[in-house]
């Protein structure tokens, strides 16, 4: 599996599958990891911080995301204190909101004064973008998460709203803007295309990357060969 070597954007895998996550960690092009509870149900992981810690004895030199789970903001302090103690290269993932629709940004500008390492994130709007951003101020490093798949899945197209991301970030620099959830390969060369920083992508669209720049010819071929082939073996006639 090959990058192309012209981008400047920042991969990051993100997943839940151990064997996947350590897969994708050797790779040179990845440059660090995310998860989330989500993810992390899927895979069948029944203790959060045994599975966190099993990582990260492994990943120790690129920036990896584990999320709080709470609803209630005192909890989530308690436990985002708790994971950055994990590791030096641990960035606790906090929701722009919880469920009730409640802001988190007093949260997210309390642990950002502490010195916590921050990924706030399941971001869809600029308003929400710059109150993070200002909030982040005071934060050491910090990802500002935005969900352009999931905006994408609306019928709108994230690339305008994305730029103006871009756009914003420019005022902090330690600031990194990550373009979440994409759906397709493509996605990765249009987040470059608008200098953002970060773009987190799971290991099904990253096998895609052994078809960046194939012929169209031959991938035709392939795929008229596919249809033949999948008719043949299941025995179909008329």
């Amino acid at each position: 599996m090959d990058f192309p070597n012209d981008l400047s954007i920042k991969i990051f895998a993100d997943g839940a599958d151990r064997n996947g996550m350590l897969e994708m960690y050797k790779k040179p092009f990845i440059k660090g990891l995310t998860t989330n509870p989500t993810l992390m149900r899927k895979a069948g992981i029944d203790n959060y911080a045994d599975f966190a810690q099993d990582i990260l004895s492994i990943i120790t030199d690129k920036p990896i995301s584990f999320e709080v789970f709470s609803d209630d903001f005192d909890e989530m302090y308690r436990q985002a204190k708790l994971i950055a103690g994990w590791a030096d290269n641990v960035y606790v993932k906090i929701p722009v909101s919880n469920t009730k629709g409640e802001s988190s940004i007093e949260l997210v500008r309390t642990l950002a004064a502490d010195g916590i390492k921050l990924n706030v994130t399941a971001m869809m709007t600029l308003e929400q973008v710059k109150q993070v951003s200002i909030a982040l101020k005071d934060a050491p490093s910090a990802y500002v998460s935005v969900f352009a798949g999931r905006i994408a899945d609306t019928g709108r197209d994230p690339i305008p709203d994305m730029t103006e991301a871009v756009k914003i970030l420019k005022d902090f620099p330690h600031l990194e803007l990550i373009w979440a959830s994409p759906r397709e390969l493509l996605n990765i060369f249009q987040a470059n295309a608008i200098n953002c920083h970060i773009i987190t992508v799971t290991n099904d669209i990253l096998k895609k990357l052994k078809l960046y720049k194939k012929d169209l010819d031959t991938f035709s071929l392939d795929t008229v060969k596919m249809f033949y082939d999948d008719a043949k073996n299941a025995g179909y006639s008329l």
